[in-house]
C-alpha cells in the first residue's frame, strides 16, 4: 500500500489545533459555551489533520 500524504496548509493544522484546545478546555470545564462533547471536537480536528494528509491542497 503506498500512500502518498502531503502536508497540511498551515491554516488546517491551526484550525485543527484550536478544536483540540477547545476540547481540552470543554473537558476541564473551563469553556463549557459549546453545546458537543469534548470528544467530538477532538475527533473532529484529528480527522481534519488525516483528511488533509490524505487530499493534496488542503
Amino acid at each position: 500500500m503506498n500512500l502518498k500524504l502531503t502536508p497540511p496548509k498551515e491554516i488546517t493544522f491551526w484550525i485543527a489545533v484550536a478544536l483540540g484546545l477547545l476540547a481540552l478546555f470543554s473537558e476541564l470545564g473551563t469553556f463549557t459555551l459549546l453545546p458537543i462533547a469534548a470528544f467530538w471536537l477532538l475527533f473532529i480536528g484529528f480527522a481534519l489533520l488525516v483528511v488533509a494528509l490524505l487530499v493534496k491542497g488542503l
